[in-house]
């Protein structure tokens, strides 16, 4: 057969999808580590990988993890991607770091030691660091991989214990601008939607994501919707043709950083052609220039002039009729759904870009209404519930509360038992500006959990540089050897893996949902929460910020959000226990959750008595805004020198650095190596054929790589993706960020390509 491993895995995706679409076949299949384990007992949980949240039943024999299936009660529906399919290979890796491991010294290797040396050294070397030079000495990284337990202990504990606000994590790097686009539009953060949307949209926005390999659970479930309907329409607007817009009825391969303009151009067509709402957005929407001043109708019209969709054809090198199409099918659908994701978020301009999203829906009223809603897809499973209604980035407090904000900051107080004024008024350091400090060496120690940096941060050379100052003490809790970011370890301590441990995840609907521990960890791992709780005590902390179990954590947090606009106290341990997920607000224990925010009659913060059928409770006046956001370009655009635009992309086989699909042999073998994605056209003009090694070349680095050639990209544009540890593409892309997000722009750098 002239099949490569890759097309093979491409067709159980769509043997799979096929299957879902009908209700039968792989939604129910278990499949198994081992042949002939057959499961003495099976255990809830939540996939491990991205933010979908896909609720799995693991297969437990003899105290081993030995199979996988969907979770037929979960919003999956029993049904699994690949990667998440195989994750059992994962969990029984040879390849863990099974004991905490030391330097000596810096530069020397990493040895074994015990857990009472190393939580000693670990606490001896922050408190050194808090006597001589202040708590903004040391600080966290954490991750959207995290429980919500362990995100919540940690926030606490350096915020309100040691009394600094140097908390930051990896959603800074890819769910930050969904956050201030959320809450400058709505004024709250997280989607006001559900996935159950997906089943009664009529048309789907697509932008600035390939479902189909970063989300190929809700891509089936769109796909399924389409054969259900195929009245549905579908258009995705992305530089590159992926399998995503395969199935589009409208692709739109806009000149990449150009989609503001694109979007502006729709609501210009939506205005003029008299295709919006003007009852709904007079009733629940009010107007705003960019720089927060107020506006009206009028203005907005006036603004959009600019945007003709004469004029932005020629901005974005598409056809205009591609515009005035887009906009009316959005229009005069029955019920649009717009999703996106690093495409949209990943930007300078990534803000304004959500703002825009959001702009169609206020204008059309394609809001609040099933399958009416604008929808941003999550890269992590618990960036959302862990880290964003947490509060575990520099500048935020859990449950939407904010660090400027005296008020919020003397509400934590309270509830955390501390002195007025503990918690300071400023905000910490971003991603990119904490590992400046720690290579400035302002940062003396830091914890960094559950993530790779050294591989996922941008201008990686830079960041290596920072990483490696001779005067840091860095601390990794990771569970597998491999993670480029050891290597910059002096001490390394050994997590419980998934279903080693129990705790919460909040995917991207906010639906929280519970991993039960199935099995035990290897001898020398423990869960984080009980390190959490260590550290805290040998740091001489109040008992009050030592839990002892994750669900202690859970049960303080549920008191923390009650009350709040992320209310979500409802959701007992034993209630989770019992359910496949919960969809917040849940502010009761007989609340069924919330399936859509703002609602009348569906969101329990909206009065009953409202006058209105949406409220959005997060504006002092209860209007959603629509933003005068103008259009400019990347922070790099192509030029004489650098011709092409660079991209970074995932791919359906790997999650992010591949340390855990690349446990798995089949994953491994499907796509074991970084490429470049390159048009013929360009391909041509510099001498390239498929599979040549090429060298792609940016002002910060040069890599050499295989050439596939295909329509994927549009003319002018390359792409890479990022999960080859051999290959670290991010060494080529800048580390500029969004001004208000300040999440990098991974998406635009300029470069050029030669034959090696």
């Amino acid at each position: 057969m002239k099949t490569s491993r890759r097309d093979f895995l491409r067709g159980m995706a769509m043997t799979a999808a096929m299957a879902a679409a009908s209700g039968t076949g792989l939604a129910g299949r278990a499949l198994a580590a081992d042949d002939g384990n057959t499961p003495e007992k099976w255990v809830k949980g939540v996939c491990r990988y991205c933010g979908t949240g896909c609720g799995v039943l693991i297969g437990v024999r003899n105290g081993k993890a030995v199979a996988i299936k969907g979770d037929p009660n979960n919003h999956n529906a029993g049904l699994l991607c690949l990667k998440g399919s195989l994750l059992i290979p994962v969990l029984n890796s040879a390849e863990r770091v099974t004991t905490p491991m030391m330097r000596r010294s810096k530069g020397a290797p990493l040895e074994p030691v015990s857990w009472d040396e190393a939580m000693s050294t670990m606490a001896s070397r922050f408190r050194a660091s808090i006597d001589k030079y202040g708590p903004d000495s040391v600080a966290w990284y954490g991750s959207g991989q995290c429980l919500t337990e362990e995100t919540y202990a940690a926030n606490k504990m350096f915020k309100g214990g040691f009394g600094t606000n140097n908390v930051d994590g990896n959603p800074r790097l890819c769910m930050a601008s969904a956050v201030g686009g959320y809450t400058t539009t709505f004024g709250k953060d997280e989607p006001m939607g559900c996935y159950a949307d997906i089943d009664s949209a009529t048309c789907f926005f697509i932008i600035g994501s390939n479902t189909s390999e970063a989300h190929p659970v809700l891509f089936r479930r769109i796909a399924r919707r389409k054969q259900v309907d195929p009245g549905v329409r579908i258009i995705v607007a992305d530089p590159r043709r992926t399998n995503t817009s395969r199935i589009a009825d409208l692709h739109i391969a806009f000149r990449p950083g150009t989609d503001l303009a694109l979007m502006h151009a729709m609501a210009w067509v939506i205005i003029n052609e008299e295709l919006d709402d003007p009852r709904f957005w007079q009733r629940h929407a009010c107007f705003k220039l960019a720089d927060g001043k107020p506006s009206d109708f009028e203005g907005y019209k006036a603004f959009l002039e600019q945007y003709r969709p004469d004029i932005v054809a020629g901005i974005c090198r598409i056809p205009e009729e591609q515009i005035r199409t887009a906009a009316r099918l959005f229009a005069e659908s029955a019920a649009t759904m717009s999703l996106w994701c690093m495409g949209i978020n990943q930007r300078i301009q990534g803000v304004f870009a959500n703002n825009l999203i959001h702009n169609l829906h206020l204008i059309t009223g394609q809001i609040g209404r099933p399958g009416a809603t604008p929808f941003s897809l999550t890269g992590q499973p618990n960036a959302c519930g862990g880290v964003r209604d947490g509060g575990a980035l520099s500048h935020l407090l859990p449950a939407g509360r904010a660090i400027p904000n005296p008020k919020h900051r003397a509400e934590m107080e309270a509830l955390w038992g501390l002195p007025p004024g503990r918690i300071k008024d400023k905000p910490g350091p971003h991603t990119v500006a904490m590992f400046e400090a720690l290579g400035r060496g302002d940062i003396k120690c830091m914890i960094i959990c559950e993530t790779n940096p050294a591989q996922t941060l941008p201008n990686l050379n830079k960041m290596h540089k920072c990483l490696s100052n001779p005067d840091s003490f860095i601390v990794c809790i990771e569970a597998f050897p491999d993670a480029e970011t050891l290597k910059y370890a002096d001490l390394v301590l050994a997590p419980a893996f998934w279903c080693e441990r129990d705790g919460v995840y909040g995917c991207g609907e906010r639906r929280y949902s519970l991993t039960e521990k199935a099995v035990e960890p290897p001898a020398g791992c423990r869960p984080t929460i009980e390190t959490l709780g260590d550290f805290a005590q040998r740091m001489g902390l109040p008992a009050s910020f030592s839990f002892p179990n994750a669900a202690a954590a859970w049960d303080e947090w549920r008191k923390v959000a009650r009350g709040t606009t992320y209310d979500f106290y409802g959701m007992t341990r034993e209630r989770l226990r019992k359910e496949s997920g919960i969809l917040w607000p849940c502010p009761s224990e007989d609340h069924p959750g919330t399936l859509r925010r703002f609602v009348r009659g569906e969101d329990p913060l909206v009065p009953a008595d409202h006058p209105h059928r949406m409220f959005f409770y997060g504006m002092p006046d209860g209007r959603a805004v629509i933003w005068m956001r103008p259009y400019k370009g990347a922070a790099e655009e192509p030029d004489a020198d650098y011709p092409l635009y660079l991209t970074s992309m995932r791919v359906i086989d790997h999650w992010h650095t591949a340390t855990m699909t690349g446990k798995v042999p089949e994953l491994r073998r499907a796509n074991p190596a970084a490429f470049v994605e390159i048009n013929p056209e360009d391909a041509e003009k510099a001498g390239i054929r498929h599979g040549d090694n090429v060298v792609v070349e940016t002002r910060r680095d040069a890599l050499t790589l295989p050439a596939r050639v295909s329509d994927v990209c549009r003319p002018g544009l390359i792409a890479v993706p990022f999960f080859d540890k051999e290959k670290l593409v991010n060494k080529l892309f800048l580390d500029a960020t969004d001004p208000a997000s300040r999440e990098p722009e991974y998406k635009i750098c300029a470069a050029r390509i030669r034959k090696a």
